[in-house]
């Protein structure tokens, strides 16, 4: 601990309180008294503590009183019982029922005391540590991400606290925005490559004839324009973890030279004549279904085999509406120090209106939402002139019964037929703009662009 131990000394009699103090004090801590539970309690509201020394037996509130209301406290500091001689009975059942740490009899020794109250304050330190890790998954990450306490989150945190510390691949799913580079992130910073490098590559982003380059890196003179060494990413994330995004969207060639290298661990650049070991942790993300991938030939199925040891799937945000406040204030959080705001929170009618949202974009487009409404509120609570007309249009409310923003399916319509029929329904919705229409989808803007082409080429071949 960065300051001297605080201990809290609990007992009736003036003379055993001094005295215990007294030996505290020698021992290099801080001592703090009382005279019963009560006073004991309003101590603690004034100041926290690491350490409580308690008898049972006193006036007023006493001992067993006391540990029953620490036990109401989420943050309750470790507490030894002391006790007069031929109350040890007492003392062990107040151990077991009343959560207590241990218990000493009276007269006590100090050496034996001194060893019980350092391994306490230890205990208290080391619970305090475990929560603020908690906090820290739980709110870490550029979009705040991370947070909810609704079950399908604590399930994901759960596997979260499981993966990250093994060597294993993960494989993350989940719709576009719905944070899937956050959790990887999450999966670096808990495991033992945390202070190595987190590298993260978007498969959908790069063209086929840069993609290999970028992976394993080229020598000078391998291509057109390689005019010197370029090291690729599993270089790049040597000790350390590499977030593969997209993976479905990779090359099937290319597949087969990454489940080569996550079998034996080495490289060969590009135009390169020897191989090289590297130590990377791979992660991979996708927001399609990796099974379907897998039988349309866009997902070899070794690889995906390879890389699903651990699978930790994301809800989108509209299967889990009850985080929606709790996301928000993190989010704010996080935006009021990017544009130097002070806003407090969202009024109850908006967060009314974030409930009945569908969430297209998912996380990232509350966060999108959000970060209109801080800059314009700039402090205060972010109210409904805040938002976006486009927000508050009907067409943007979530599965209107019976306007031009739903899209309905004859019993017998094949899959294909509905597929296409939503891509062509959201492209209208967006006016066209592909990007938009690729996230509120959620597939990749290169994926929009193929299903694209494949309508014009079936057009064209109708007689």
């Amino acid at each position: 601990m960065d300051r001297p131990t605080r201990v809290l000394i609990v007992d009736d009699e003036s003379s055993q309180r001094s005295g215990i103090a007294g030996m505290v004090t020698a021992w290099g801590m801080t001592a703090e008294t009382a005279a019963d539970g009560a006073e004991a309690l309003n101590r603690l509201a004034q100041a926290p503590v690491d350490v409580i020394l308690t008898d049972l037996s006193m006036p007023g509130m006493d001992g067993f009183e006391f540990l029953r209301r620490l036990q109401e406290m989420p943050d309750a500091p470790p507490a030894i019982v002391l006790t007069a001689h031929g109350g040890v009975e007492n003392a062990v059942k107040t151990v077991h029922e009343l959560g207590a740490f241990w218990f000493l009899e009276k007269p006590v020794r100090a050496a034996a005391m001194e060893v019980l109250v350092r391994r306490a304050a230890s205990m208290g330190g080391l619970r305090k540590e475990n929560r603020t890790l908690e906090t820290q998954l739980r709110y870490k990450g550029s979009l705040a991400d991370l947070v909810g306490s609704s079950p399908r989150m604590q399930e994901i945190f759960s596997l979260l606290q499981q993966a990250g510390p093994s060597k294993a691949c993960v494989l993350i799913t989940g719709d576009s925005g719905t944070g899937k580079e956050l959790v990887a992130r999450a999966v670096h910073r808990l495991s033992a490559r945390r202070q190595g490098p987190f590298i993260a590559i978007n498969c959908a982003a790069l063209p086929e004839t840069l993609i290999e380059s970028e992976l394993f890196g080229h020598e000078k003179g391998a291509f057109t324009g390689a005019s010197e060494r370029h090291a690729g990413c599993f270089e790049l994330a040597q000790g350390g973890t590499l977030l593969l995004d997209e993976i479905g969207e990779m090359p099937a060639q290319t597949q087969a030279k990454l489940l080569r290298i996550l079998e034996d661990s080495r490289v060969r650049r590009l135009g390169g004549k020897a191989e090289f070991e590297v130590d990377v942790r791979v992660v991979a993300a996708t927001n399609k279904l990796p099974e379907e991938a897998v039988r349309k030939g866009q997902l070899r199925e070794d690889l995906y085999y390879r890389l699903n040891v651990f699978h930790i799937h994301l809800p989108p945000l509209r299967e889990r509406k009850s985080d929606i406040p709790e996301i928000a204030e993190a989010l704010i959080a996080d935006l009021n120090r990017k544009h130097e705001c002070k806003v407090s929170g969202v009024a109850t009618d908006v967060l009314e209106l974030f409930r009945h949202h569908h969430w297209p974009g998912n996380v990232r487009e509350l966060r999108n939402v959000l970060e209109r409404a801080v800059i314009l509120a700039g402090q205060g609570t972010i109210e409904r002139k805040h938002l976006s007309s486009a927000f508050l249009s009907p067409a943007a409310a979530a599965q209107p019964a019976a306007d031009g923003d739903s899209i309905q399916f004859r019993i017998g319509t094949t899959v294909e037929e509905a597929e296409r029929g939503l891509i062509l329904r959201t492209l209208e919705y967006t006016k066209n703009n592909k990007t938009r229409a690729a996230e509120v989808l959620g597939i990749s803007l290169k994926t929009l662009h193929n299903k694209l082409k494949e309508y014009e080429t079936a057009k064209g071949a109708q007689p």
